[in-house]
């Protein structure tokens, strides 16, 4: 069974159709610019150029940044303001002529994660967290997924978390890798005080230089780099889709 993902991130947005039962990419992926003035109707159109480059005619999983309940974006924190309350999965259906289900992107990575990655080994309590233009977070409990926990909003020496340590603030910043890894760990430390997690998985861009900085954080969790790396958040929507769908 073959499903299109399509991975909608702060700077690009990805797809490629990938195989349910393994997790692997049938095609070579995509790649888009996210539209600067990221609206509906932009990014409804590069969503409709990925289906259409593939000329995919079956159901299509999209992981979205915002909240997302039975297809409508309830939050849009890292995207035009619009979005909010917009029934997303309608409107990518109806400019594509598919199927869409839709979920937040980093629940869609975290379930890839899990499901066709080797870092988790039955732990009760995961957190896995996209590190790019904001912080994304799936929290998991024994398998399960809690949905749209959106931890990367937790106030943080008073303001958004991902204010303080996201990648786009590394950049903004001009921080070293280390540097960041500083400002980070005193998240992860916040979040550890919170909910306490066995294991703790750092996905999106930032996981390919993990061994670069994973000396600097100090949580008791045991931290691990994504095996699935950037590519996570197609395959999970995918998987969402399929579920979903059929």
């Amino acid at each position: 069974m073959e499903v299109l993902g399509i991975d909608i991130g702060g700077s690009g947005i990805k797809g490629a159709p990938i195989n349910i039962e393994n997790g692997s990419f049938v095609a070579e992926r995509v790649r888009f610019d996210t539209p600067e003035i990221s609206n509906s109707e932009n990014m409804a159109h590069v969503v409709k150029q990925i289906i259409t480059y593939f000329n995919w005619k079956g159901p299509v999983g999209v992981g979205f940044p915002a909240i997302v309940r039975n297809g409508v974006a309830k939050t849009a924190a890292n995207i035009d303001k619009s979005w909010k309350e917009t029934n997303v999965a309608e409107l990518f259906s109806s400019i594509s002529g598919n199927k869409v289900a839709v979920l937040n992107d980093a629940d869609a990575a975290g379930l890839a994660e899990l499901r066709f990655g080797d870092t988790y080994h039955n732990e009760d309590l995961v957190l896995f967290l996209t590190v790019g233009t904001g912080i994304g977070t799936a929290l998991f409990y024994k398998g399960a997924l809690l949905p749209n926990m959106e931890l990367g909003h937790l106030e943080l020496f008073g303001k958004d978390a991902e204010l303080y340590c996201s990648d786009a603030v590394r950049k903004q910043k001009n921080l070293s890798r280390t540097e960041w890894a500083v400002r980070f760990n005193d998240y992860l430390m916040h979040v550890e005080k919170l909910l306490s997690p066995d294991l703790i998985i750092l996905g999106g861009g930032s996981s390919k230089k993990f061994y670069k900085f994973n000396e600097v954080f100090s949580v008791n969790a045991k931290i691990l780099p994504a095996s699935l790396l950037n590519n996570a958040g197609i395959v999970g929507a995918a998987m969402y889709a399929h579920e979903n769908l059929g």
